[in-house]
């Protein structure tokens, strides 16, 4: 391979592998500077099996270049992922409008609400699940007609904000949580959806296995500041607030060892306790 093809290719993945926040390595280390979030995010080598050092990378690792090239590329030109859900968004509009139609918007706590491992989404309940892994809220923000105003719901139901805190998508303040929010909660009264905004769930590190612990990009002290944050907010604007916080703790302050088995995600536990709260809100919602 001529050299000078072999240099670019190399140069283009390290740029855009430092550069792009479409994926990280779980263990990536999260200090509090200011009011900021940063995020000391490793390169995505270092989880791709290519050789941590990029001055060991060979021609013979290009063909494992060009496709991590390609994801990242695909990432970046649906930054939101508004094709994620396309599919599905047009089948429901071309459908039967239902009544009692609810949209749970959100990262992969609310998407992996699906899986039938975990007893599944509200069986006959008129609930939609858009939640996709990893997302932050402005990307929520950016999708949010798509996966929510677009399919005319009575209900929508947000669960965000823990991976603004962990800096999933880049360095994030609190107030561009709390913007993004608002925003997403502005939008969706001005379209006649009741909302439902729920607390960021309790993080913990009782399932740390020497890889660095949930709490440290996720920190427990930020996710209550968020929390009172959220509520006071639903308070000042009519919105439902939805506390799983509080029934997900321990004595500790901690996420409870027994709802989860990775200190981040419930497991059929915790969405079995966290289903009735999200019912309750829901119908506090229709009444309101």
């Amino acid at each position: 391979m001529d050299k000078l093809v072999f240099r670019t290719i190399l140069l283009t993945y390290f740029l855009v592998s430092h550069l792009s926040y479409a994926k990280f390595d779980q263990n990536s280390e999260t200090k509090k500077l200011g009011s900021h979030m940063v995020t000391n995010q490793e390169p995505i080598h270092r989880s791709s099996g290519l050789p941590s050092n990029i001055a060991a990378i060979t021609p013979a690792d290009v063909p494992q270049l060009k496709i991590i090239l390609e994801e990242i590329k695909e990432s970046m030109d649906d930054w939101p992922q508004l094709h994620y859900y396309s599919k599905a968004n047009a089948q429901i509009m071309h459908g039967a409008q239902a009544n009692e139609r609810v949209v749970f918007l959100g990262d992969s706590i609310t998407e992996f609400w699906n899986d039938q491992k975990y007893g599944g989404f509200f069986p006959g309940k008129p609930y939609i699940n858009r939640g996709i892994s990893a997302q932050t809220t402005p990307q929520m923000l950016l999708r949010l007609r798509a996966d929510v105003i677009a399919l005319k719901p009575k209900v929508m139901v947000l669960l965000a904000g823990v991976n603004d805190i962990a800096g999933n998508t880049g360095p994030m303040t609190m107030q561009q949580t709390q913007d993004n929010i608002t925003t997403i909660a502005e939008l969706a009264t001005l379209h006649h959806i009741k909302v439902i905004i729920a607390s960021v769930l309790p993080t913990s590190n009782y399932h740390y296995n020497g890889t660095e612990p949930i709490t440290v990009r996720r920190p427990l002290a930020t996710i209550r500041a968020l929390n009172a944050w959220i509520k006071n907010y639903c308070e000042e604007h009519g919105h439902v607030y939805l506390d799983y916080f509080t029934a997900m703790i321990d004595e500790q302050g901690m996420l409870k060892s027994e709802l989860s088995e990775d200190d981040l995600h419930p497991n059929k536990t915790g969405y079995a306790l966290m289903a009735p709260l999200a019912q309750a809100a829901i119908e506090k919602a229709f009444k309101s």
